[in-house]
């Protein structure tokens, strides 16, 4: 199972570990699913992060480190050159459809421009895809 989380859902894991999007990044680490990034997501992560209302909450150096540990240890892939099989309201968005059909992915968001989507692409809330990995990690192998 591979996925793609949003820069949103990467944010809310750092910022509130105890959440879905936190135990989402818990189970990625154990070995639950596949994440993959590209060097386009890892730095609007990495934008994002440096914005003032994040800095007061996330230093700098440990912004660093989870974008160089994501950079490390996830699937990086190559960004994805052509459009996405269905483009999103918000066209800063298409690079994750992309991303993700590029990489048999599902898109994990808690985005409504992407949550919109679900029918045409895979698309996942934090909650609901953490439980479809709590449910497939929980399968007799």
């Amino acid at each position: 199972m591979r996925a793609v989380l949003d820069v949103n859902v990467l944010i809310s894991a750092v910022l509130s570990p105890r959440g879905a999007p936190g135990r989402l990044l818990a189970a990625w680490r154990s070995g639950a699913f596949e994440l993959v990034v590209s060097p386009l997501l890892l730095a609007e992560l990495r934008r994002a992060l440096g914005y003032p209302k994040l800095v007061r909450l996330v230093a700098p150096a440990d912004a660093d480190a989870f974008v160089a540990l994501l950079g490390r240890t996830a699937r990086v892939a190559a960004d994805p050159l052509g459009p996405p099989p269905v483009r999103s309201d918000d066209p800063k968005d298409d690079y994750l459809v992309a991303l993700a059909a590029a990489e048999r992915a599902v898109v994990v968001s808690g985005d409504a421009h992407l949550t919109a989507l679900a029918g045409r692409v895979p698309v996942r809330r934090p909650a609901k895809f953490l439980t479809e990995v709590e449910e497939a990690d929980d399968r007799p192998r």
